[in-house]
């Protein structure tokens, strides 16, 4: 209420600010007419000769001079000159005072609420307009480009925004022309297999692997050129080689890398790297007595466990693949997918975690 208020008077000093002048007289304004000024001067002059200041003769030459002047200026000045009425320039100050608001509230009541929630900003990035205006910029670049074909940097910018708006033959279109014209580099060979990848489905087709090949020439650390070698010799049934490459990649990893968590829970996927949470000797030791029940209801309880877990703190990407890829290993997909659905709402406020959760997602084929 006191925000409210203050807006209030402010509303209010603005209005007064406005409507003041319109509620004064505007007598003031006949004295500095032209007319009056000349009378003023002749009654100068008659005091300048009363006081001897000035001689009889120049006093009459003035008087003369100044009279013909005020004749010519009385002359000139319409014969009833329109005078405002104060009464009425005060009714509308009036009016205005309380009409102003009262128009001001009509307005809003049908089209705004002061219990309406935030937009969030993720969400307006989301929107249509969002997508307009990068479409529209994507547009301007291509213009620049088709009269400019020789601009490296441009197709460098081009590139990866094409490949976010799913025009991925485009993207590798641009990533070429961003090779020819800015040189050879491990990160452009491996960003132009990603899109050629994307273009297929997801699958690393011979020509993308080979430019994976050329980028890890290029940089033997290079993470995307890794992961993506990896990747071609799982979808080529090599297993083991695709957990041999990933194993590689994460013992060189920073602990803070944006893709670990997709690299573990692809590891995970070719048997590289457990799906469940880590087991203890003891656990391990008594499930070699156990029945296949027994095992499986140890599993469903560590399962269970799992996701208590991360519903009390859901900030644990790789839990949440770990938890999605165990329900898909027991054949719970409706579980699995409620759990995407899950993760995606508690890292939604986090750019960075929804990237990875997304990336990792997609690798299980849940990426929709």
């Amino acid at each position: 209420m006191t925000l409210w208020f203050v807006f209030a008077l402010m509303t209010v000093a603005a209005i007064f600010a406005v409507l003041w002048p319109l509620g004064r007289n505007s007598g003031a304004q006949d004295q500095g007419s032209e007319v009056a000024v000349y009378k003023d001067q002749l009654a100068e002059v008659e005091r300048d000769l009363a006081a001897g200041l000035i001689p009889a003769p120049e006093a009459e030459a003035a008087r003369v001079e100044i009279s013909r002047r005020l004749l010519a200026a009385a002359a000139s000045e319409p014969a009833t000159a329109p005078k405002s009425n104060l009464k009425w320039r005060r009714a509308a100050a009036v009016v205005a005072l309380a009409g102003l608001p009262l128009v001001a509230v009509a307005v809003y009541m049908p089209l705004g609420s002061p219990r309406l929630q935030d937009f969030p900003l993720a969400q307006r990035e989301r929107g249509p307009g969002m997508a307009q205006s990068l479409e529209s910029l994507v547009v301007q670049v291509e213009q620049h480009l088709e009269k400019n074909p020789t601009d490296g940097r441009g197709w460098n910018v081009l590139a990866p925004v094409l490949e976010r708006l799913g025009r991925f033959d485009d993207a590798v279109r641009a990533y070429r022309n961003s090779l020819t014209y800015n040189g050879e580099s491990a990160e452009r060979r491996s960003d132009l297999g990603e899109a050629m990848s994307a273009a297929a489905g997801g699958v690393v087709t011979a020509e993308a692997k080979a430019e994976f090949e050329r980028a890890h020439a290029l940089n033997a650390d290079d993470p995307k050129a890794n992961y993506f070698l990896g990747l071609a010799a799982e979808q080529d049934g090599r297993k083991d080689d695709a957990a041999t490459i990933w194993r590689a990649l994460l013992a060189k990893a920073p602990a803070d890398a944006p893709w670990r968590a997709l690299v573990q829970s692809s590891l995970a996927r070719v048997g590289g790297g457990g799906t469940m949470p880590a087991l203890s000797d003891e656990t391990i030791a008594a499930s070699k007595d156990m029945d296949e029940g027994g095992r499986n209801a140890m599993v469903r309880g560590m399962v269970d466990r799992l996701a208590t877990r991360l519903k009390q703190n859901g900030d644990d990407v790789e839990g949440w693949l770990r938890l999605v890829r165990a329900y898909l290993v027991m054949g719970e997909r409706d579980k699995a997918m409620g759990a995407s659905a899950d993760a995606r709402q508690a890292v939604a406020s986090d750019a960075e975690r929804l990237r990875q959760l997304n990336d990792g997602l997609r690798t299980l084929g849940l990426g929709g």
